[in-house]
């Protein structure tokens, strides 16, 4: 037994390390968009947290969700953010499996790359409707009388470029369209396309429906919010992956060839063009031939024959 799991043990080790080496390659290639994209998710960030300035609370608007699902309030408003954080959580142990399991399909790197495409498009849409239009929120903190709901003038302008855990989870103002669901429905697309189990790609999209169904009974936003984010993110999913290479099958090369090999097998294949030596097996037996000489077979015998040359 002890055996067995030392075995088991150092194999892991080695695909880990591996895989590693790997990612780390691609990340040498693709770390502009990996950062362009987290600073993007920092700016949307300063963006919603901006709006919370200006947000005024006021009356909740005529809402069809909230006649047809009771509202969870202040003490059971932990239900929806536990979901979302399971989806969260789940697809980022998702997206790094690779490192620790033998069969795989998908590059870590790579599908970060596509993810952040994803959210920084639908972010950027989001952007440009809350600050167009100004909603009061419905939510409990956002209400009127409550000290959340409008935050004070800021000191110096650099506190505006703060983000802080509590501005996050009590914002105001940043509604339309829901940023729970941008992460929700990009992360359940992604792993539909290239995710491997049935099952689970059927159970995502149970929870994404659930999910926002919690959105709207915790009140954190008005239906129209949670429906513009359906088919907003879908649409901008769409058009963006056109415009996005298609990810390289594990299955069938081992790692993709970046800009800096295929220049270095560029050279390597012109040098050999010019040296007269192409490395293809049968161009040599032909010159081989050509200049008399008695090739041998895969078993070892001499191959005797004579050549004419054609008048």
């Amino acid at each position: 037994m002890t055996i067995y799991i030392g075995r088991a043990a150092s194999k892991l080790c080695r695909r880990f390390c591996a895989e590693t080496t790997t990612e780390m390659n691609l990340l040498a290639e693709n770390w502009k968009n990996i950062f362009g994209g987290l600073i993007l998710q920092y700016v949307h960030g300063v963006a919603a947290r901006g709006v919370h300035y200006i947000h005024r609370p006021g009356p909740t608007l005529q809402d069809a969700g909230f006649f047809l699902l009771p509202e969870l309030g202040a003490q059971r408003h932990y239900i929806s953010e536990t979901v979302f954080t399971f989806i969260f959580l789940s697809f980022i142990l998702w997206t790094f499996h690779p490192f620790v399991c033998k069969n795989k399909r998908i590059y870590t790197v790579l599908i970060w790359c596509r993810v952040l495409a994803f959210l920084c498009a639908s972010q950027f849409l989001r952007i440009i409707t809350f600050f167009s239009t100004q909603l009061p929120g419905p939510n409990y903190h956002c209400r009127e009388g409550s000290k959340l709901a409008t935050l004070p003038r800021p000191k110096s302008i650099l506190e505006v470029f703060v983000i802080k855990i509590q501005g996050v989870v009590y914002g105001c103002g940043d509604l339309i369209f829901s940023s729970h669901m941008i992460f929700t429905l990009v992360f359940i697309i992604t792993y539909h396309k290239y995710g491997t189990t049935r099952c689970v790609k059927q159970c995502a999209w149970l929870i994404a429906m659930v999910q926002s169904l919690l959105i709207i009974a915790s009140r954190k936003h008005y239906t129209v919010d949670v429906v513009v984010a359906w088919y907003t993110v879908n649409l901008v999913v769409f058009f963006v992956e056109k415009n996005l290479p298609e990810l390289p099958d594990r299955t069938a090369s081992s790692l993709p060839v970046s800009s800096r090999d295929k220049e270095s097998r560029h050279r390597e294949e012109t040098r050999k063009l010019l040296n007269g030596n192409s490395g293809d097996v049968t161009d040599k037996r032909q010159r081989q031939q050509i200049n008399g000489k008695i090739p041998e077979d895969s078993n070892g015998d001499t191959v005797h024959g004579t050549i004419m040359n054609a008048l």
